[in-house]
C-alpha cells in the first residue's frame, strides 16, 4: 500500500472491511521505519526502482492521511486515523513533571495565553485540565481555542518556554520541532477538568469559534465512549435507536464491543440484530462511521435531557 499510488490505495481501502482498514491502516505506519535491507529481501529489485517514489523509511504520515482522506473523505478519514495514529512526540519540557497543577497555574497565570496554551497542551490531559480551570473563568475559552488550534512548536519556542518555566536557556542545537494541541488534545484536557468547568467553558468557546467548538465537543465523545455506561443505561439508549442505525454502527466493531451491546437486548432481539448483519454482508466504512456518529448524537441528547447518565467528574451531581 505505501509504494502504490494514493488513487490506487484508495480503490483499495473502498473495498474492505471496517476492521480490515483500521488493522491495514495501523500496519502502515509499522512499516514506516523498516530496514532498506529488510525491504529488498522481500522486493528485490523493485524497491531499488520504486525508492525514489515511496514513503517507507520517511514520514507516512502525510501520504495514509491523504490516501484516507481520499477513499473514505476528510470527516470519515478523521475518524479512522484518530484510532490508528501513533501519538505525536512530546515537547520535552521535563520541569512541568515535577510541579503540581497549582503551581503551574500560578507560574502561567500572567503569561500570554499562547504561551499557557503550549505548556497546558505538554501536560498529561488529567493535569492539563486541573491547570485550566485553575486560571481565571475570563481566560479559559481563550486558552482552550488556541491548545485546538496548536500546531507544529519551531524549537526556539521551546526553549521560550523553557526560559519561563526555569528562567535559564537550553540550547539544543538542530532540534526538531514538535506538533502539539489539536482539537483531540483540546478535548483531553476539557476531559480532565470537571464537568463544571466543561459547562462553563462550552458555551463561551463556541462564541468565540463555533467550528473548533463543535470539533471539540465531537471529539470529548467518541463511540467506544458508549462502553462507559452501565447496563441499564446502555440499553436505554439501544432502545431509542433504529434498528438499522444498530446494526450499521454494531457492524464495524471487535465481536466483545458487540456482545457488551447485544448483551443489554432481550434474546430475541439480539438474535434479530446478528441475523441482520450477516444477511448485510460486507458493508461500506462510511456507513458504518455515519451510523456510529448518528448513534453518538442519539446518546449526547439523551444524556442532555436526563434519560440516561453520560457519567462524569465530580460535580456532575448536585
Amino acid at each position: 500500500m505505501m509504494l502504490v499510488g494514493e488513487e490506487e490505495a484508495a480503490a483499495i481501502l473502498q473495498k474492505l472491511e471496517p476492521e480490515e482498514v483500521r488493522q491495514l491502516g495501523a500496519a502502515m505506519f509499522k512499516v514506516a521505519d523498516v530496514s532498506e535491507q529488510e525491504v529488498e529481501d522481500v522486493l528485490d529489485d523493485f524497491v531499488g526502482r520504486a525508492r525514489e517514489r515511496t514513503a517507507i523509511g520517511f514520514d507516512p504520515r502525510p501520504q495514509i492521511e491523504a490516501v484516507m482522506n481520499r477513499a473514505l473523505g476528510p470527516e470519515k478519514a478523521e475518524s479512522v486515523l484518530a484510532r490508528i495514529t501513533p501519538p505525536e512526540a512530546a515537547c520535552e519540557l521535563e520541569l512541568l513533571d515535577w510541579l503540581e497543577a497549582t503551581e503551574i497555574a500560578a507560574m502561567i497565570e500572567k503569561e500570554h495565553p499562547q504561551i499557557a496554551a503550549v505548556l497546558i497542551a505538554n501536560l498529561d490531559a488529567s493535569i492539563g485540565g486541573q491547570v485550566l480551570e485553575l486560571l481565571p473563568d475570563a481566560v479559559q475559552p481563550d486558552i482552550l481555542h488556541r491548545i485546538a488550534r496548536l500546531g507544529p512548536i519551531t524549537p526556539e519556542a521551546v526553549e521560550t518556554l523553557k526560559v519561563v518555566l526555569a528562567n535559564r536557556t537550553a540550547s539544543a542545537p538542530g532540534a526538531a520541532g514538535v506538533t502539539l494541541g489539536g482539537t483531540r488534545e483540546a478535548a483531553k484536557i476539557l476531559s480532565g477538568a470537571r464537568k463544571a468547568t466543561e459547562q462553563r467553558v462550552m458555551p463561551k468557546l463556541f462564541k468565540i469559534d463555533r467550528e473548533v467548538a463543535k470539533a471539540i465537543e465531537e471529539a470529548m465523545f467518541v463511540f467506544d465512549n458508549l462502553l462507559e455506561l452501565d447496563d441499564k443505561n446502555l440499553g436505554t439508549l439501544i432502545r431509542n435507536v433504529d434498528s438499522e442505525i444498530l446494526t450499521k454502527s454494531l457492524k464495524g466493531v471487535d465481536e466483545s464491543i458487540r456482545n457488551r451491546f447485544l448483551g443489554c437486548m432481550s434474546a430475541r432481539a439480539a438474535d434479530g440484530i446478528r441475523d441482520e448483519m450477516e444477511a448485510r454482508g460486507p458493508m461500506k466504512l462510511a456507513e458504518v462511521l455515519e451510523a456510529q456518529k448518528a448513534m453518538i448524537a442519539i446518546a449526547r441528547g439523551l444524556g442532555k435531557d436526563g434519560t440516561i447518565q453520560m457519567g462524569g467528574g465530580e460535580d456532575d451531581y448536585v
